[in-house]
């Protein structure tokens, strides 16, 4: 092995274990990562708002010396449209980037997954690794899976188990109407809605079901008098950036009475159109909860004063603390060594001790249903400055919401097992969360 070789190796290993880098140390060999996800159209503000978590995230691990290498994010603006995303992916491949951030739209998610693949067995020892933080269509981790593909947020189907276990606790519940967004990710939480409450709550009766273009409906006062009509109680939506919002806005003026259930409710700016009067009303069903505490109130804070806005996407603290954990386990920056090193990996984020399945490349973690309130000692987190929270009144561990693999992957005949136990991050980069709530 040559001199800058073996040094390299033993920076990753001692900057991670240690937390600290000796002064000879401070040229850090830069990971670049690129982020491809709407900057400009309709989503934009969604987009940018997620790329100045990477950021922020990115910045704190690089001045903490956490991780043995300089991260960089790398902006790249796919306008929420799949051939701009696949546009972005060569440009950044042309640059010379090796691992992909991308989460926002699962069309999108799925174009990328099999775009990597294509250039991975194609390019030998070029290979691009892709994070993704947000798309939830379980194709991702099912039938389409890929070797370099990571999923860090729990997909559509375990947060509907999540979700219908939490209906299914609620025998004033009776009629559930669904608006969902008219894609495949859409789709596919409609289905697992009627499915589940099926099977778990046959009493309840799917009053009313709608499906919106993506991103183009301006007005959703028509589809609320639509969910007054048919009486619902229950509202469940996965709807995101301004189809959430608008439709919260919507819901307001209208009077509606309803419970909503939703994947997003803490999402940029959908708070702040939550109001006073459905307080133990607006449901978050998510992997995070704002209220956790530990690391993640150290984020928000840090964020909040930084851009003026809530820190909504701590799945970005996740996959740098991933890439950190298996770098250091692989001993190496080589996107085909740190994704097999990422296989099976368990490591500490914001909310806990995670695993990351090797079976499918789907992050195992619990997931958080909490209720719009106001703050209060016990959760007091002032989301978006309403004078409101989502406090939590459940959780469900990674073990109840995790359903069994459906992914026959193909590994590359090069992959190399590391069957060493990860260290743990530095207890100041990543101080366990505490957890709150009750499994059920």
């Amino acid at each position: 092995m040559s001199p800058t070789r073996r040094s390299v190796l033993s920076l990753l290993a001692g900057g991670l274990l240690s937390g600290a880098l000796p002064v000879r140390a401070r040229q850090l060999p830069v990971v670049k990562l690129a982020f491809i996800d709407p900057l400009t159209g309709p989503f934009a503000a969604v987009g940018q708002n997620q790329l100045q978590s990477w950021q922020f995230v990115a910045d704190r691990v690089n001045r903490g010396n956490t991780a043995g290498v300089t991260f960089e994010i790398v902006p790249f603006d796919n306008k929420g449209a799949v051939q701009d995303t696949l546009n972005a992916l060569q440009a950044a491949i042309d640059q010379g980037i090796r691992y992909v951030l991308q989460g926002d739209g699962s069309g999108a998610a799925l174009a990328l997954s099999k775009a990597v693949s294509r250039h991975n067995m194609r390019h030998p020892g070029k290979e691009v690794v892709y994070i993704n933080y947000a798309a939830v269509d379980p194709a991702l981790t099912g039938g389409d899976c890929s070797f370099w593909h990571f999923a860090l947020q729990p997909n559509v189907t375990m947060t509907m188990q999540a979700m219908t276990d939490d209906l299914r606790r609620r025998p004033e519940i009776k009629r559930v109407y669904l608006i969902e967004q008219d894609y495949a990710f859409g789709h596919q939480v409609a289905k697992d809605a009627r499915d589940m409450l099926a099977r778990k709550r046959p009493d309840i009766q799917i009053v009313g079901e709608d499906f919106v273009a993506l991103g183009q409906v301006k007005d959703f006062s028509p589809y609320v008098a639509k969910m007054q009509a048919a009486k619902a109680d229950c509202v469940i939506t996965a709807n995101w950036g301004p189809d959430l919002t608008l439709l919260i806005k919507a819901a307001q003026q209208g009077g509606l009475k309803a419970d909503l259930y939703t994947f997003y409710a803490s999402s940029l700016g959908a708070p702040s159109e939550i109001g006073p009067h459905d307080a133990g009303r607006v449901k978050l069903v998510y992997y995070s909860n704002p209220n956790l505490g530990g690391v993640l109130q150290s984020l928000e804070k840090g964020f909040r004063d930084k851009y003026k806005q809530d820190f909504s996407v701590p799945a970005t603290y996740t996959g740098l603390a991933l890439l950190t954990a298996a770098m250091t386990k692989a001993h190496s920056i080589e996107p085909i060594k740190v994704a097999s090193a990422m296989e099976g990996l368990t490591f500490h984020t914001f909310n806990g001790e995670v695993t990351m399945r090797a079976a499918d490349h789907q992050l195992l973690q619990p997931i958080y249903v909490s209720t719009w309130e106001p703050v209060s000692a016990a959760n007091p987190y002032n989301v978006e400055q309403t004078g409101f929270t989502f406090a939590p009144t459940h959780t469900y561990p990674a073990q109840q919401t995790a359903l069994p693999a459906e992914c026959t992957m193909q590994r590359p005949l090069t992959t190399q097992v590391y069957p060493v136990k990860p260290p743990r991050l530095p207890a100041s980069a990543t101080a366990p969360a505490t957890a709150a709530g009750s499994g059920q």
